[in-house]
């Protein structure tokens, strides 16, 4: 049941093994940690710390690469928006053992959560649970148990069946997914402050679906449309306001 569908999976999850890059390159301090999971998979993930941090973020990759295709958006997170930031991969990512399911996914980030309350000592007032892409829905799920500071959900999809229809729009495959990834029904379950940001030229994941995730929400609750940005560009194209916007958010929770 944990391994889930492998045809589905492989469909879903796209990792690389290669760490090509490390906080280190971007002239970043951090601390490389391995931590274990429930069912005895050992995870790898990075923390790097913010001398005068207003909160340390959690942060939930989506379903391509590693943590080490995300340095440069580390590097511009950590700098412009002053948090410190735990980030890892799932099980078959980076240097993390495994493969990934919807089940294990949510095994790892519930690790994750654990290792960030019990060995970095973050408070669940000073945590900020952030999730792009596949990794929104990951967020959306671990934000639906866990109390914390703020959510933050970029460019996140309705559900993976919705996704399936935009993507093979010609193969009804929807029906046959045990997957489901459910953002909007997982999303009325957060009681913190909750922001959606979605570039609103993206050209994977509707933009249409990130307002829905947003609607399906409880106040207090905020979305950000990132003007001129595609999928995997929000970072870069969102430039300086970008960062002012996940800041006050997380400062005040609108």
């Amino acid at each position: 049941m944990l391994s889930g569908c492998g045809w589905e999976n492989r469909l879903i999850f796209h990792p690389s093994t290669v760490i090509a890059r490390t906080p280190r390159d971007v002239w970043l301090d951090y601390q490389d940690h391995y931590f274990t999971t429930s069912d005895n998979v050992r995870l790898n993930g990075w923390f790097i710390p913010h001398p005068q941090a207003i909160a340390t973020m959690v942060w939930f990759h989506g379903n391509a690469g590693n943590i080490g295709d995300r340095v440069e958006n580390i590097k511009l997170l950590h700098d412009k928006s002053a948090i410190s930031i735990f980030i890892f991969d799932y099980r078959g990512y980076g240097r993390s053992p495994g493969n990934s399911s919807e089940a294990s996914v949510y095994l790892d980030a519930e690790a994750a959560m654990e290792f960030v309350r019990r060995q970095l000592k973050v408070e669940s007032r000073d945590l900020v649970i952030f999730g792009r892409s596949l990794g929104a829905a990951v967020a959306a799920e671990i934000a639906s148990r866990h109390h914390s500071r703020a959510v933050i959900l970029e460019s996140p999809f309705v559900s993976i069946s919705e996704m399936a229809k935009v993507i093979l729009p010609w193969l009804p495959i929807a029906p046959l997914l045990s997957a489901k990834f459910d953002n909007l029904e997982k999303v009325g379950q957060i009681a913190a402050p909750l922001l959606v940001l979605h570039g609103d030229r993206d050209e994977i994941i509707p933009f249409e679906q990130g307002q829905r995730v947003f609607a399906a929400g409880r106040e207090p609750k905020a979305f950000y449309p990132i003007k001129g940005a595609g999928h995997n560009d929000t970072f870069i194209v969102g430039g300086a306001a970008y960062y002012d916007r996940l800041r006050s958010f997380i400062e005040t929770g609108q």
